[in-house]
């Protein structure tokens, strides 16, 4: 028995995008928790241990190979080569009840580009009041908003939203910063959030055609360098977010879980780039969100 589960884990973590999607979208399911399948591995072990079976044992060799295939980059030391650049992405939460503060605890890191979702017209004053002394450019676009030490140019809204959806609904932004070595596109974006529950199962309909919205924008970006902040709702492992991460990518090297900041299990808030490379990634403290924000450096 333990050397069969061992071998649906390893399976699973193998071939998860074999999984269909067309069933409650299991596979995005299975994607979002995929690194949690890990914690099957330990059991089995003590349960073969305690059946004295070697066959089990041998079988455990499968689930932990697939898995360090997959997020053995994670369990490296970051990188702390040479970088560019140092970004920080957070859902503030339209609930935060001290938006000063959390905008001074993401100062910390010194970043060079601040990316906030979620924001709302009250809170607004105070992360702005907060952070111009650092960050004397920005653009605001609906509810998100990107702060930086850079100028900026070309600032517009970013076509998200998916069908059925009020006019009222902005989540997004795209604009130039100028750097001494050439211009960069920066998008900021806040997708659709997930809904799990029945009928429907993993309801990430929406999120998913967001996804293609933001996937086909970045393809006609016309500058080739691109780092892409926000709330995306989904991991990097999900194929719903494909349209997007077939085109960026980013680092390996932390778990950066960000959400729930209680006890978070999955980052779903991502820092992505393209013609640059995302050398280190990493969750921040707690804030007064739900989620926790992320920092990330990135060398061109």
């Amino acid at each position: 028995m333990a050397a069969s589960l061992a071998g649906l884990v390893a399976c699973l973590l193998a071939l998860h995008d074999a999984v269909p999607n067309a069933v409650g979208r299991l596979g995005s399911l299975l994607e979002t928790f995929l690194p949690w399948l890990g914690l099957a591995i330990p059991v089995l072990l003590g349960v073969s241990v305690l059946r004295r079976s070697l066959v089990a044992l041998l079988a455990l060799a499968l689930p932990v190979v697939a898995w360090l295939g997959l997020f053995g980059g994670a369990l490296r030391p970051g990188d702390d080569s040479p970088y560019d650049l140092t970004t920080v992405t957070h859902n503030v939460s339209d609930e935060n009840r001290d938006p000063a503060g959390t905008a001074r605890a993401l100062m910390e890191v010194e970043p060079d580009l601040v990316a906030l979702v979620e924001l709302t017209p009250p809170a607004l004053p105070d992360y702005a009041q907060t952070l111009a002394s650092t960050y004397p450019h920005h653009a605001v676009r609906g509810t998100v908003g990107l702060w930086s030490k850079l100028p900026l140019a070309d600032v517009r809204p970013l076509e998200i939203r998916p069908a059925g959806v009020g006019a009222d609904w902005n989540r997004g932004l795209r604009a130039t910063a100028r750097t001494s070595r050439g211009d960069i596109a920066v998008y900021v974006a806040h997708l659709p959030s997930l809904r799990l529950g029945l009928p429907e199962g993993f309801g990430s309909a929406r999120r998913d055609e967001s996804a293609v919205l933001l996937g086909a924008a970045v393809a006609a970006e016309h500058l080739e360098e691109v780092i892409l902040l926000g709330d995306l709702n989904g991991t990097v492992d999900d194929r719903g977010l494909g349209p997007v991460t077939a085109q960026l990518g980013t680092a390996e090297s932390d778990f950066a879980f960000s959400w729930p900041a209680t006890l978070p299990v999955a980052r779903i808030d991502q820092i992505l780039a393209r013609s640059a490379t995302v050398t280190r990634v990493w969750a921040l403290p707690a804030t007064g969100s739900d989620h926790l924000p992320i920092a990330a450096r990135i060398r061109f």
